[in-house]
């Protein structure tokens, strides 16, 4: 039993860390909803690739599910160069168009296979650690943390190797172009990234977990620091705080683990965002 929590918290760190990365450019570029939007259309692609492979375990359901999530991003950058409509009307346009598709597809030829849109919500965190795989025909543990591990790398490379294009193209998209960069296609493969990464976190953690972890630690963080490095690491630190405090609420309590610590994740920005107000209100006091 001790060795099936260590699993279920391991996979729950390992997600909050892997989705955090990509969300602190998110938040910076103003487009953190598009994680929002990825987490709910990829179900699209899923459902699409179910009817072509009828095997809802088959790899062919992560490469439809990242090319609709592909498809989203896309869609959304040919509606904003229209200049008719702006970023967060568009993802207000693409998500539940692509969400409801995929729901009606469900309820019509798929109402008796199991992809539950239950699950698309709130994810299976706790029955993540029976999910295991073997190698070589020995058993190498959960499915997901292996998953999650190699999305956790490939996000860390990704940011090490292309710091400076990302802070260029996310504050002067223009000055980017001058060096010799090219915003556009880094933009495309932080939200590819993105992509990759909503969707290994999509059956274990569920969309609401997951813009949570992208969203919230990268927004508490922005609130102390614009310092871009501390950012990460603050964002890392309290996505993993949210994740210990939030599964320990849950066993306490026996309440849904993923509503726990989305809860937590909420509460920890408004005590920093509380903090940060009493102690400015503080130092003008002193001042005057």
């Amino acid at each position: 039993m001790i060795i099936l929590y260590v699993q279920l918290f391991l996979i729950a760190s390992l997600t909050a860390l892997a989705c955090s990365l990509p969300g602190n450019f998110l938040v910076l570029r103003g487009t953190a909803l598009m994680s929002d939007a990825i987490s709910h259309s990829i179900l699209l692609g899923i459902v699409l690739m179910f009817f072509v492979t009828h095997d809802i375990h088959s790899p062919w359901m992560f490469i439809g599910a990242t090319l609709v999530g592909l498809l989203t991003i896309t869609a959304s950058e040919l509606l904003i160069k229209t200049r008719r409509i702006s970023l967060d009307t568009t993802i207000g346009l693409i998500f539940p168009l692509f969400f409801s598709i995929a729901v009606l597809l469900i309820n019509y030829y798929a109402h008796t296979i199991h992809i539950d849109t239950d699950a698309v919500f709130l994810g299976e965190l706790a029955f993540a650690p029976f999910q295991t795989t073997t190698l070589f025909g020995y058993n190498i543990g959960p499915v997901s943390i292996w998953t999650m591990s190699i999305i956790l790398l490939l996000n860390l490379w990704f940011i090490k190797t292309f710091y400076k294009e990302l802070i260029i193209s996310t504050f002067d998209a223009d000055q980017a172009k001058i060096f010799g960069y090219k915003p556009h296609l880094i933009n495309y493969l932080l939200m590819a990234l993105t992509s990759v990464t909503i969707i290994g976190s999509f059956n274990t953690a569920g969309s609401i977990l997951v813009i949570a972890f992208m969203i919230i630690p990268p927004a508490t963080a922005f609130l102390i620091t614009h310092h871009i490095k501390r950012m990460i690491c603050l964002s890392s630190i309290f996505a993993l705080l949210s994740t210990i405090i939030g599964c320990c609420l849950a066993h306490v309590v026996n309440v849904s683990i993923t509503g726990a610590i989305a809860t937590i994740n909420g509460l920890l920005f408004f005590t920093v965002l509380l903090l940060l107000n009493v102690t400015s209100s503080k130092s003008l006091i002193d001042r005057s």
